[in-house]
């Protein structure tokens, strides 16, 4: 497969990258480019640096690895990791696996979706919290489990995720 060296591509219609979201577009690209495999690192990098992988990337990127629309916006869809929509300030991961579930996770879930008014991969209204599942986080010697932003907690209740939630609310 051949790699382009430029990433410019003419213009289009539908939204543009900013000037903050195209420079780390282009960044990702360039520090990544020559990497066997380049698309994944890619996709982390933008992600990593604007929180989510904007649509209009989507072209930039695929020009810039000779590959199809349709291939990159593939492996974007097809990992639960990537977003294409910016999360809140913060995302709160609930387990959904196994030893979670066992533990009261599904109780977990439906009180989350009825304090916050959201299910999995919304936002609430004020754009403070994202509910994203997740399907191990390998800490189920303590379920049940979620991860607010990057810290895992563990043996959960409704008080103790309530006190998280609230805490969000509190800080930037």
């Amino acid at each position: 497969m051949t790699q382009r060296t430029d990433t410019e591509l003419p213009r289009k219609p539908g939204p543009a990258l900013d000037s903050v979201a195209s420079e780390a577009v282009r960044a990702a690209i360039e520090a990544c480019r020559d990497v066997p495999g380049a698309l994944l690192p890619i996709l982390h990098g933008v992600q990593d640096a604007l929180g989510h992988v904007p649509p209009a990337a989507v072209p930039v990127i695929a020009h810039a690895l000779n590959l199809s629309r349709a291939e990159v916006h593939g492996v974007i869809s097809f990992y639960h990791h990537f977003r294409s929509v910016a999360p809140g300030r913060h995302v709160l991961r609930l387990c959904r696996a196994e030893a979670c579930q066992a533990m009261g996770a599904r109780g977990l879930e439906a009180h989350l979706r009825a304090r916050l008014g959201i299910g999995f991969n919304e936002t609430t209204a004020d754009g403070t919290l994202t509910l994203e599942p997740v399907y191990c986080l390998g800490n189920c010697a303590c379920a049940p489990s979620a991860m607010l932003d990057d810290r895992v907690h563990g043996r959960l209740s409704v008080e103790r995720i309530d006190t998280l939630i609230d805490d969000c609310g509190e800080r930037p």
